[in-house]
């Protein structure tokens, strides 16, 4: 090859190299971009005038390096790192909430308490019953307040789900389109530039929803969500919707739009932002809901049983002090019957936070714990169905209920929000107990009575009676009522007539026990005590006392939060290395491009002086020849 040939080639080069690198670092400028290899080779010399003349350099080919693994790795790091940042910032706002001593439920629940055992020292002051009241509006409030505050914190959520799905719709579109123009060019070439930029989009959805990637044959990519739903095959994406469809309207599902109505996959979606929505929502704003509205619901549903067993101010039954609400129930969408069961709690120490869905299939309704996905055991009397374990009674009379129509049973959801003070009147608390008990004059035995209490408000009759201890055993009301043999342990307990007295000791024949009501002693504060010892009885859900009840709510959202900033410092660990990764393989070294220029521009420097030198030699020969 001539001189000249060898500088031309050079040159030509250089200006290839020269176009690569710079490529390379403008791609460094922006993330998602890979770098690009120009390769090239010789031309074949061309023989002119006796020699060959070189005739510069072809590029081959422009390689763009990247590995798969490497960047589904990344797109994993992404929408794990999305997920647990986003949980961690949600749930630090519920707990902040729950937790404050001014926001709190605790402080309030604790001087409701406390306005009682002033109440219970004083039954007839009128001012502590006053702000035995004032206390119940309170505590009542603050139900309501932190409900709506959570609620809040729902429709924040709810709009994010929705501008998400909005966002993944958009970004599907935009890789729908690319394969489309990848797939068009793929003929002409490797469209690396396009190759980049779906890299991108990719990653922009990795942020949103975590999503499994396979490639066709023919360069283009499907995306897949969940449990392999699809939302893009090839050129053609499918579009998520943000609606109702498991009938309740404050929490939209997520639906893949299909010709008829939406699939819901929303129990499928996982990572990304929207997983960590769908989560948060169902993990720690429901659960925290519902738990709070049992709390509202035991702690009314208890101080309204044990009011209504003692006498008011005025002698008489006490009435409700707070008003309560019913359990939520909505249909599917879809359902062919456009009625709804009618569900009322018959224990409230038995109900759970969970939410149920009724379904009616194969001519029988069937009842599941959403929580758990447990299938509750239902007593059919009529049209009545009886969930004992769960202390839910359903009434489907009149129901016409269709195959496969389903409800959605929420026992809890509202009861925070609905609990309130129906008592206007501090006169109609109850402190005294609604009947009491006396020794006959003329008992002969050592048998003493040790309490007396009613026990049963619906079947609770004040009239007196007599209970006489004759051949061995007790007899009640002239025989009337049913004979109670003593108790082995020298403790007896009779029941009648909806109260319950316990009498402790050996009686002897003849012996009497005189039941009656306890009006006229408005000093007795014996119910008030009782309403008092509800505070450290184990009534929510069976086990836990009614402060135990918030802690736990507390203890349930701060461990969760906590495992959430754990798991975010875990998942940005593994995202910078990801990063780093890809990097490696894929990212545009600044320092080594440098180097690349200088050492093309030190090529080109030399071939410009063969061609100098060359130049130079053939003047001076021609010269020399002229001579």
């Amino acid at each position: 090859m001539s001189a000249s040939g060898i500088g031309t080639s050079a040159l030509l080069a250089f200006q290839r190299a020269i176009g690569t690198t710079s490529n390379n670092i403008a791609n460094s400028a922006t993330e998602g971009y890979s770098r690009q290899r120009t390769e090239l080779s010789n031309l074949t010399p061309q023989f002119l005038g006796g020699s060959f003349q070189g005739q510069g350099v072809q590029v081959d080919t422009i390689r763009r390096i990247s590995d798969d693994f490497v960047n589904t790795q990344l797109r994993n790091s992404i929408s794990d790192q999305s997920n647990a940042e986003l949980k961690a910032s949600l749930a630090g706002r519920i707990d902040d909430l729950l937790g404050s001593s001014s926001s709190g439920l605790t402080p309030v629940l604790q001087d409701f308490f406390d306005a009682g055992q002033d109440l219970a020292n004083d039954p007839t002051s009128s001012a502590a019953r006053t702000v035995f009241l004032t206390e119940a509006e309170s505590l009542a409030e603050r139900f309501g307040s932190i409900d709506r505050r959570i609620e809040e914190q729902r429709d924040i959520i709810n709009g994010q789900i929705r501008t998400n799905v909005d966002e993944i719709n958009s970004l599907t579109e935009a890789v729908a389109g690319l394969n489309r123009e990848i797939v068009s060019k793929s003929t002409q070439g490797t469209p690396n530039d396009l190759l980049d930029q779906r890299d991108r989009v990719l990653n922009k959805l990795a942020e949103k929803v975590n999503v499994r990637i396979t490639e066709q044959d023919d360069g283009a990519v499907n995306v897949f969500v969940g449990n392999g739903q699809a939302l893009v095959l090839g050129g053609n994406n499918r579009e998520l919707v943000a609606e109702s469809l498991t009938g309740d309207p404050r929490s939209p599902d997520i639906g893949l739009a299909t010709s008829g109505d939406p699939v819901n996959i929303s129990r499928f979606i996982q990572g990304g932002e929207l997983g960590a929505l769908l989560e948060t929502r169902g993990g720690i704003i429901d659960e925290a809901q519902n738990t709070l509205g049992r709390l509202a619901i035991s702690i009314g549903e208890e101080f309204n049983q044990q009011n209504n067993l003692g006498l008011d101010l005025e002698g008489n039954l006490g009435a409700d002090i707070f008003a309560i609400s019913d359990p939520t129930v909505r249909g599917f969408p879809g359902n062919g019957s456009g009625g709804v069961p009618a569900v009322e709690v018959t224990d409230v120490r038995a109900i759970t936070t969970s939410d149920y869905r009724l379904r009616y299939v194969g001519g029988e309704y069937e009842l599941t714990r959403l929580s758990d996905g447990k299938n509750i055991a239902l007593d059919q009397e009529d049209d009545m169905l009886a969930a004992t374990e769960d202390g839910l009674e359903i009434d489907v009379d009149g129901l016409d209920a269709e195959e496969g129509d389903q409800w959605l049973i929420q026992p809890t959801r509202n009861g925070a929000r609905d609990l309130s003070v129906e008592m206007t009147d501090p006169v109609g608390i109850a402190a005294a107990a609604a009947v009491r008990a006396d020794l006959g004059e003329d008992n002969k035995g050592d048998a003493t009575i040790a309490s007396v209490r009613a026990v049963d408000a619906d079947t609770l009759d004040l009239e007196s009676i007599s209970v006489e201890f004759l051949n061995g055993e007790f007899s009640v009301n002239g025989g009337t009522g049913t004979p109670v043999e003593p108790g082995p342990d020298g403790v007896t307990t009779i029941a009648f007539n909806g109260w319950e007295m316990e009498i402790r000791g050996t009686p002897e024949a003849g012996d009497t026990f005189d039941v009656s009501s306890n009006v006229g002693y408005p000093g007795d504060n014996r119910n008030m005590l009782a309403m008092n010892d509800l505070s450290d009885e184990r009534l929510v859900g069976g086990d836990r006392t009614f402060g135990d009840g918030y802690n736990s709510l507390l203890a349930n959202v701060g461990t969760r939060t906590r495992q959430a900033q754990v798991a975010q410092e875990s998942a940005d660990a593994q995202l910078a290395q990801a990063r780093a990764q890809r990097e490696a393989v894929s990212g545009v070294n600044l320092d080594e491009e440098a180097a690349d220029l200088i050492r093309y521009q030190q090529a080109y420097q030399a071939a410009a002086q063969v061609i100098s030198v060359s130049n130079s030699l053939f003047d001076t020969l021609l010269g020399a020849v002229r001579r």
